[in-house]
C-alpha cells in the first residue's frame, strides 16, 4: 500500500494520491472532544475512523506522529462565538468546578477510547496547558494586522483573506448578518473570536491574564497553536467530524496560514455523522447520549459497536439501531469462534503461512488504497474465511493480518479458554427456558451472561458460550 493510498481531500473535494511532506513520516492531527459531558457513540465514530486511518498508514510502512487535542476551555455553546463556555455550563450542571468537569470527562473519554481498542495518540494535549502558546499566536496575528478589538474580545478579520472559507465552501456574500451569527461589534459576519474577555459581573473558574485583559481563548485558536507546536506550520493530515469543516476547520486554516505565511495542511479528511434510526443526528445537545458506558452497562461489548463502524464507509452517514449493534455483536462473535477454531487446528497466524491467501491480501489492500474502503475490506475478509480452497493456516494468517486494520483484538482470542461453572449453569438455565418457549426469561438470562463478560449464541450443535 506504500505510495498507493488515495484519500478524499475535503479541500478540493476530490480523491487524491497521498504523498507525505517528509518521506515516510506522517504528521496527523485529529480534533478531540470537548470534555463537558460523557461522550456519545456518535462522537466515537469519528475516533474509530481516525484509528482505521492511522492503522492503515502504519501498515503501509509510514511513521505516524499523531496529535489529538482535548478542548477543556473556550468552546462556546454556539459555534458562532455566542452563548457560554461549555465547561462553565457543565460545572453548574454537575455542581463542581470547571477544572473538575474537565478531569472527570477527560478520564471518561480516554477510558472509552481504550475500550474501543483505539490506539492512543502520541501526544494528547489539553487546551488549558497551552494558554501561553495560544496568546503568542494571537499576538502574532495582531502584529500582522489580522485582528481587531470589540467589547467582548479580540477577533480575526476574515476580510483580510480572500480565500477564507474555501474548505467549507463558505460564500461570505450570501451570509446574512445576524442570521449565521449575531454581529455585535464584528466587522464581518464570518469573523471569529481569538480571545474572549471574562464577564465583568461574574468570576469564571477558567480565566487568564493576557495583553488584552483577563479572559480565555476562543475555541478555534487552540488547535492551531497545539498542532503547529507539535507538527510544525505545515503538516500532512487533519481529521475531524464533517460538521467541523464549515466553521472550525475553516477558521483554523485562516488563522494558521495568516500567522505562518505557509500552507497549513495538505489533506483534510472528515468522517460522516452517526444518525439515529429516527433520522436525527446523535448529539449531546439534543439529549441523545448513548455512550460506550451505556453499552457496557447493558451487557454489550464495545467492540460490537466498533464492528458496526467497519460496515459503513467513513464518508457515509451511518444509521444506528440496537438491531445493528446486535448484528455487529453476532458477527464479531462468529469471527472469534472462527479464530478460536483455526487456532485449535495448530495454525499460528504467522505471515509466513499466508500461502494461497496472498491474493486476498492484494484485494484487501486495494480496498484500503481506495479512500479507506473498510466495508469492502471486511467483505473480502469474510469471503476468504468461507473459501474452502484455503487451509486453516492460510485463513488464520490472513484474518489476523486484516485485524491489524480492523482492531477487533482477534489475536488475543484464547483457543483453550475454560468457561466457569456458574456461567455454564446459566447457559443450561437459558436452554431450559427456550425449550419451554419462555423467550422473555431466556433473554433475561442471556443478558445476565453478557453482564458477566460472556456471550452465548445458538448454533446447529446447540448453544455455544465464549468470553466477550
Amino acid at each position: 500500500m506504500h505510495g498507493k493510498l488515495k484519500f478524499f481531500n475535503t479541500l478540493g473535494r476530490k480523491v487524491e494520491l497521498f504523498v507525505p511532506i517528509k518521506g515516510d513520516e506522517v504528521g496527523l492531527y485529529t480534533c478531540g472532544p470537548t470534555v463537558y459531558g460523557e461522550p456519545h457513540i456518535g462522537n466515537m465514530r469519528s475516533f474509530v475512523f481516525e484509528d482505521l486511518l492511522k492503522r492503515t498508514l502504519v501498515e503501509s510502512g509510514y511513521h505516524v506522529k499523531h496529535v489529538m487535542n482535548i478542548t477543556d476551555v473556550g468552546h462556546l455553546t454556539s459555534d458562532a462565538d455566542e452563548g457560554e463556555d461549555k465547561m462553565e455550563k457543565g460545572a453548574r450542571r454537575d455542581k463542581i468546578t470547571a477544572w473538575d468537569v474537565a478531569k472527570k470527562y477527560t478520564d471518561m473519554f480516554l477510558d472509552q477510547y481504550v475500550k474501543l481498542n483505539i490506539i492512543l495518540p502520541d501526544v494528547v494535549c489539553k487546551a488549558t496547558d497551552y494558554i501561553q502558546e495560544q496568546i503568542a499566536l494571537v499576538k502574532k496575528l495582531e502584529e500582522k494586522g489580522f485582528t481587531y478589538r470589540t467589547d467582548d474580545g479580540i477577533y480575526f478579520d476574515t476580510s483580510k483573506l480572500p480565500n477564507y472559507g474555501e474548505l467549507g465552501l463558505i460564500q461570505k456574500e450570501n451570509l446574512e448578518a445576524g442570521k449565521r451569527i449575531a454581529m455585535g461589534g464584528k466587522k464581518n459576519n464570518t469573523d471569529f473570536a481569538l480571545w474572549k474577555f471574562s464577564p465583568k459581573d461574574a468570576k469564571r473558574d477558567m480565566e487568564w491574564e493576557s495583553p488584552w485583559g483577563i479572559g480565555f481563548p476562543g475555541w478555534h485558536i487552540e488547535c492551531s497553536a497545539m498542532s503547529m507546536k507539535h507538527l510544525g506550520n505545515h503538516f500532512d493530515i487533519h481529521c475531524g467530524g464533517e460538521d467541523l469543516a464549515i466553521v472550525h476547520h475553516s477558521n483554523e486554516i485562516a488563522q494558521s496560514e495568516a500567522a505562518s505565511g505557509e500552507k497549513f495542511v495538505n489533506y483534510w479528511m472528515h468522517g460522516a455523522f452517526l444518525i439515529m434510526d429516527d433520522g436525527r443526528k446523535m448529539a449531546k445537545s439534543a439529549g441523545d447520549n448513548i455512550s460506550v458506558g451505556y453499552l457496557i452497562k447493558n451487557g454489550i461489548d464495545p467492540l460490537a459497536y466498533r464492528y458496526v463502524c467497519l460496515t459503513t464507509h467513513y464518508r457515509t452517514q451511518m444509521k444506528l439501531s440496537f438491531d445493528a449493534i446486535d448484528a455487529g455483536l453476532n458477527a464479531l462473535n462468529r469471527l472469534r469462534e472462527i479464530v478460536k477454531s483455526l487456532k485449535r487446528s495448530g495454525a499460528t497466524g504467522a505471515e509466513s503461512e499466508m500461502g494461497n491467501a496472498s491474493g486476498y491480501v492484494s484485494r484487501f489492500e486495494e480496498a484500503l488504497e481506495n479512500d479507506l474502503n473498510v466495508p469492502q475490506a471486511l467483505a473480502i475478509t469474510w469471503e476468504a474465511l468461507r473459501d474452502e480452497k484455503l487451509n486453516e493456516k492460510e485463513k488464520l494468517a490472513f484474518v489476523l493480518k486484516a485485524d491489524k486494520i480492523f482492531g477487533l483484538n482477534l489475536a488475543s482470542v484464547n483457543a483453550n479458554e475454560e468457561i466457569p461453572a456458574p456461567i455454564l449453569e446459566l447457559v443450561k438455565k437459558r436452554d431450559e427456558y427456550r425449550k419451554a418457549k419462555n423467550w422473555e426469561a431466556a433473554d433475561a438470562v442471556r443478558k445476565e451472561i453478557e453482564r458477566e463478560g460472556y456471550v452465548v449464541r445458538d448454533g446447529k450443535n446447540g448453544a455455544e458460550v465464549s468470553k466477550l
